[in-house]
């Protein structure tokens, strides 16, 4: 949805989409569909050697990998590479999340929770695909599933509720379920960190 918006404001010429499946990924798809109906360009950098690279030094160091280790690592090394790839280019890095993912922080801190601007910061799940409606964008994109790519699991399977839910509950504060309801309130408190800027402090 952001090379899209990013392609209305500042015309094809100047959107450049990056690809970085980890290996074989099967949702790979629905990115070479979008730059295709874009017609924006693109580069396919496959990170799984870069992934396998620091496990395997990890492991030849004796440190013992936590499985929140090996789901981190991925969209950190993707958002250095999309610098990588943007220094190169002259560009700017576009961040992908929307509301409704860092309401409950749903999203990896200096992985896809970094970029340089967020057009989407603002907008739910559900807003966010009116916008892609209205550009007329492939209704298999609008419409698919969302899931992060990194386990077999989607979105709101991990979450424990649908996106439908949670935007109702941060535009108009009603939500149904009261268990539900503390569960996205404790994802949210426990998160915030995420959006803060690193703390600083003053000597005196």
């Amino acid at each position: 949805m952001v090379a899209a918006l990013c392609t209305e404001a500042l015309g094809k010429d100047r959107v450049i989409g990056v690809l970085m499946p980890n290996g074989v990924q099967s949702d790979i798809d629905y990115a070479k569909l979008l730059v295709s109906h874009l017609d924006i360009k693109h580069y396919i950098i496959n990170i799984r050697d870069a992934v396998d690279g620091v496990l395997s030094q990890m492991t030849k160091s004796g440190i013992e990998i936590s499985e929140q280790t090996r789901i981190n690592l991925p969209p950190r090394i993707r958002m250095s590479t999309l610098y990588a790839i943007s220094q190169s280019n002259n560009g700017r890095v576009a961040n992908n999340c929307n509301l409704s993912e860092d309401w409950v922080g749903y999203a990896t801190r200096y992985g896809d929770g970094a970029g340089d601007f967020s057009p989407l910061s603002n907008l739910t799940v559900s807003e966010v695909k009116e916008i892609g409606r209205s550009l007329n964008l492939p209704s298999e994109i609008v419409d698919k599933v969302p899931i992060d790519g990194l386990s077999d699991q989607s979105d709101e399977e991990k979450l424990g509720f649908t996106y439908d839910v949670l935007d109702k509950y941060i535009r108009t504060g009603e939500i149904e379920d009261k268990t539900t309801k503390e569960r996205i309130d404790y994802l949210h408190d426990l998160n915030k960190f995420k959006l803060e800027l690193m703390p600083s402090f003053e000597y005196k």
